[in-house]
């Protein structure tokens, strides 16, 4: 052939692309964004921007700012001053301009929550989850990672891009787990990397148990908290410091994103740990360090949440509540331990119609959750209620749940 002959078939890309959307539109788990405006000061309410003329009043039930300190006066005026004292961005990398003293102010206060010897931030949960698992196990020659089933997709990512060997355990099985760390050779590096709340079934991980293997195994362990930071403990700490655990995992993962209500993330571990994440990690090294006023606005929070339990009784008391009322009423919500209230539907189909009715007709705001963030046939509306939702917007949410249901003949609790 001629380096002027045209193929006699060529690649229809839009054709692939537009039939990739079309099996998610067909399987009933095509994301819609919700087009929203939180008013400040006044959360759970908000502004919605979708489907009508102008801006509806709506109530949000599925928000990760569990403790709405991203709407906490002392947060927004330490932004406020970060940004008229140092401008908006960071200027760089932490390497060159962007390491601020904002920075290295709220890598102390991490490390000091954990009761390590020191932290470091990343852009996100999911970066600082996938840079430090894939750094860890490049630098141990032959490590093999024992990762939970239901792990978050940015550890499995990082597991995925270390190259090493891998492990998964059945959920939260301690048998399986050790199952698996007794055929591996025990010269051979290894790593336990798990959650503490996962966050779809709302269940806990048995941190000690977990622990026990790691020292009977000489494993290291890796611990994400993300759903429980700010949320558990005596200083927010997580569920590692309400079973008196931290001390005995070697690193911490947690994000500033959720219930300290801003954006990032970060690790806490042992100094050498630290370093040799910020040393040889990528996603740490090559990328832009956060905005002063973000880190000034996680830095009040962490403060703040340190020293004030109000927050995390008032969740805990909403959350029970709801549990309570929507099990009175014979909805199928998932036993849980947690903040978590997920309600099982079971259908993508019927979860993205429930969450349309309720946006449309009844001004309340709950993102459907579907494959692949939970296996099919488990689709589910995942609530988390605050200290702000108060019992008059519960029982609101309770009696229109129950009218859908009616209404589209969904099956109750047994």
């Amino acid at each position: 052939m001629s380096i002027d002959a045209v193929p006699a078939r060529s690649v229809d890309y839009n054709r692939v692309f537009a039939q990739a959307i079309d099996r998610l539109h067909e399987e009933g788990r095509y994301r819609v964004f919700i087009d929203i405006l939180r008013n400040k000061g006044q959360f759970p309410n908000a502004r919605c921007f979708a489907g009508h003329n102008g801006p509806k009043p709506i109530t949000v039930w599925c928000s990760n700012d569990y403790l709405a300190m991203g709407q906490h006066p002392s947060v927004i005026a330490a932004m406020e001053e970060a940004l008229h004292d140092v401008g908006a961005g960071s200027g760089g990398t932490r390497n060159i301009g962007g390491n601020t003293h904002y920075h290295i102010d709220l890598e102390t206060e991490l490390a000091d929550l954990h009761d390590k010897e020191a932290a470091l931030l990343f852009t996100s949960g999911y970066v600082s989850n996938e840079a430090t698992l894939s750094t860890l196990a490049r630098i141990l020659p032959g490590c093999i990672i024992f990762s939970d089933e239901l792990n978050h997709a940015s550890m499995i990512a990082g597991i995925r891009h270390s190259g090493c060997e891998k492990r998964v355990f059945r959920h939260n099985d301690l048998a399986h787990l050790e199952e698996l760390l007794a055929a591996e050779d025990p010269a051979v590096p290894k790593l336990i990397a798990f959650e503490s709340v996962y966050s779809m079934d709302g269940d806990v991980a048995p941190i000690h148990a977990i622990c026990d293997l790691a020292d009977k195994y000489n494993a290291l362990t890796y611990l994400d908290e993300v759903h429980a930071v700010g949320m558990y403990g005596r200083r927010g700490g997580g569920i590692s410091e309400r079973d008196d655990a931290a001390s005995r995992l070697t690193i911490i993962e947690g994000t500033l994103g959720k219930a300290f209500g801003v954006m990032g993330g970060y690790i806490a571990a042992d100094r050498t740990v630290i370093d040799v994440i910020r040393s040889y990690a990528p996603g740490f090294i090559f990328t832009t360090s956060l905005s002063p006023v973000l880190v000034a606005g996680a830095l009040a929070s962490v403060r703040h949440l340190k020293a004030s339990p109000a927050e995390r009784e008032g969740q805990q008391a909403a959350a029970a509540m709801l549990k309570a009322l929507f099990t009175q009423a014979g909805l199928p919500v998932m036993d849980t331990t947690t903040h978590i209230v997920p309600l099982m539907v079971g259908d993508p189909v019927k979860a993205k119609r429930i969450s349309d009715i309720l946006l449309r007709e009844y001004g309340v705001y709950v993102q459907p959750i579907n494959y692949p963030t939970v296996p099919r046939g488990t689709e589910r509306l995942r609530f988390t209620p605050g200290p702000a939702h108060d019992e008059a917007m519960m029982r609101e949410l309770t009696a229109a749940l129950v009218e859908i249901w009616g209404r589209l003949e969904l099956k109750k609790a047994a």
